[in-house]
């Protein structure tokens, strides 16, 4: 496989050689407030040069790893559907070579169509959120597949108990009332995230990020801030304890780096991504 390359640093091996497959989703058409995350995946390959290839954190370095960037695929942007399907057929296609995909998005919604193509392997999966929004609404605008449904749409493959969600502080009602039933929602911090550690032992997880998660004094290039996110060493510390579980999949996405002109936020990003290939590396 090969779309582009311009690939995040040290992550240019060759394909047959990658054990983690990372390839974009610059897909923005269902955002909600401020359009621009298609914009993400390509800001993240640029700046990536600006950070090291080692981590002090891990004491690992990504040169030391087999880590395959295919780059951006160019998708349908004026249709969800297509855009989803070319999503799904690229992470079945690196599954079906025996390889993890990490997608880097465009908006939350990209997830729904990398899920479809792991859940097709994996029937048993579950999926670790970190999020400020629940993303549970059945419709958003009519809409049944926007960036606001997308965790409905996960449930929907997964079933009740299969979706942990961390850092939510944004949503209708009904969302929360829907959460209580059918996932396993933490509220507003990160905290529960041990118990679920030791529950998904030997299980299947997708893990998906939004960035929004953080606090937007750490990260204001996103499409819709949320005040009252977590910090970026608490993040980190917190995917760390994931690092026991079997990950199958994997995406980070809602990074609008026109939004942040001083380019922390698209640097936050890459250091974030970084530490999470390498936390995936046994």
């Amino acid at each position: 496989m090969q779309i582009e390359r311009n690939a995040f640093i040290g992550c240019d091996c060759e394909y047959e050689q990658a054990k983690t497959v990372i390839f974009g989703a610059p897909f923005d058409s269902t955002t909600s407030y401020r359009p621009g995350t298609r914009f993400g995946s390509k800001a993240i390959r640029s700046e990536s040069f600006g950070i090291e290839t080692y981590s002090p954190y891990q004491d690992k370095d990504l040169l030391d790893y087999n880590i395959f960037d295919s780059g951006d695929p160019e998708l349908c942007i004026g249709n969800v559907d297509t855009a989803l399907q070319q999503i799904e057929d690229i992470a079945a296609e690196i599954l079906a070579d025996g390889k993890r995909p990490f997608m880097l998005g465009g908006e939350h919604s990209v997830t729904l169509g990398a899920v479809n193509a792991v859940h097709k392997k994996y029937k048993d999966l579950y999926i670790i959120q970190f999020d400020a929004h629940a993303d549970l609404r059945d419709d958003y605008l009519g809409v049944k597949k926007s960036h606001a449904c997308v965790m409905r749409r996960c449930w929907e493959l997964v079933g009740d108990g299969h979706i942990y969600q961390f850092g939510i502080r944004s949503g209708e009602r009904e969302e929360f009332k829907f959460a209580a039933e059918h996932t396993k929602m933490n509220k507003l911090g990160l905290d529960g995230i041990e118990k679920a550690a030791e529950e998904l032992k030997g299980k299947n997880v997708y893990l998906t990020i939004d960035m929004d998660v953080l606090d937007p004094s750490i990260f204001p290039g996103t499409g819709t801030p949320e005040a009252g996110g977590v910090q970026f060493t608490e993040l980190l510390e917190t995917v760390f304890k994931l690092k026991e579980l079997n990950i199958v999949g994997a995406d980070i996405n809602e990074l609008s780096p026109q939004y942040d002109p001083s380019g922390v936020s698209t640097a936050v990003a890459c250091k974030l991504l970084r530490e999470i290939l390498l936390m995936l590396e046994k």
